[in-house]
């Protein structure tokens, strides 16, 4: 009975040593040039980072948001899309999410506790200079409860300058103002010299708590920064009825629609742009039905 005893002793070694070469074989793997992804790459006039601000516990939000991202591109611009959060706290959270970053190689883990007003959207701005291994010429931040539209969103940053930009929905919701105050954390972008100043500077680093996107209008201000200023209204908004003055119906021009929560807001935003449908997919069940073949007995 010892070899058993011995083939148990091995096996977890065994299986951790074919899941390692199947994942070098996967990195390995040559890209296809001729694929649309890398060709729409090749073709962009400009980069997009978006981060979307997330928890480490949000594993279902975060692979719901991979397939709503995932079947969205532009054609002008190359955008990547990374889900950011602060430091691991639990070991399922090491195990699991370290699955997801083999897999899907879309996590930016930030050296940060976890927080809401505490400094995370400093941290993540302040540190992609230093962790990423190239620059975009624009960084957007997100939350998690917020649809954006790729391709609206790659068309409207097209004809902006690419330094010294400070783009999204103003605050308060009824100034048409880009100068007025802030932009709403539903979604802001800033050019890439921006996200590198706030790195360098010590104006955000003396001044992280607090509401957070309401600070870094005030940074930018106090620094004389982000000259060039543009609010996307009405195509960016929070959903219907959710949040007064800042809310209105949907409409075709959407860049991004705030204030998801549920799940039957989704499935109406969803519908609404008609996304598979756009993507060249039909889900008409019943067209999909299989015909029932009558058979005639023999004569």
């Amino acid at each position: 009975m010892r070899w058993k005893w011995v083939i148990l002793a091995t096996l977890p070694s065994l299986i951790l040593s074919i899941l390692f070469f199947f994942i070098i074989h996967m990195k390995s793997t040559p890209k296809d040039i001729t694929t649309p992804e890398y060709q729409t790459r090749s073709q962009a006039q400009f980069s997009i980072l978006i981060g979307i601000l997330t928890r480490p516990d949000g594993y279902d939000r975060r692979h719901f948001l991979r397939l709503v991202y995932g079947i969205q591109s532009s054609p002008i611009a190359e955008i990547d899309v990374k889900f950011v959060f602060c430091n691991l706290t639990k070991d399922e959270q090491k195990v699991f999410i370290a699955l997801e970053i083999l897999r899907f190689r879309d996590i930016i883990i930030l050296n940060c506790t976890e927080n809401m007003n505490a400094g995370k959207t400093y941290t993540y701005f302040s540190s992609l200079p230093r962790i990423l291994h190239r620059p975009y010429d624009y960084v957007m931040k997100a939350d998690d409860d917020v649809f954006l539209r790729l391709a609206p969103l790659a068309l409207s940053l097209m004809p902006l300058p690419r330094n010294d930009l400070y783009y999204g929905f103003v605050i308060p919701c009824a100034s048409q103002n880009p100068f007025v105050d802030y932009m709403s954390g539903m979604g802001f972008v800033l050019s890439w010299d921006l996200v590198v100043w706030i790195g360098d500077s010590c104006i955000p680093a003396n001044d992280t708590n607090g509401p957070e996107d309401k600070l870094v209008g005030k940074w930018l201000k106090m620094g004389n920064k982000a000259k060039n200023r543009f609010s996307d209204k009405p195509a960016m908004y929070d959903y219907p009825g959710t949040n007064g003055r800042c809310s209105h119906e949907l409409i075709p021009e959407t860049v991004a629609v705030h204030r998801l929560k549920r799940w039957d807001q989704w499935l109406k935003v969803l519908m609404f742009f008609n996304i598979t449908m756009s993507n060249g997919i039909s889900l008409d069940l019943q067209a999909q039905k299989t015909s029932l073949i009558t058979c005639r007995p023999s004569a």
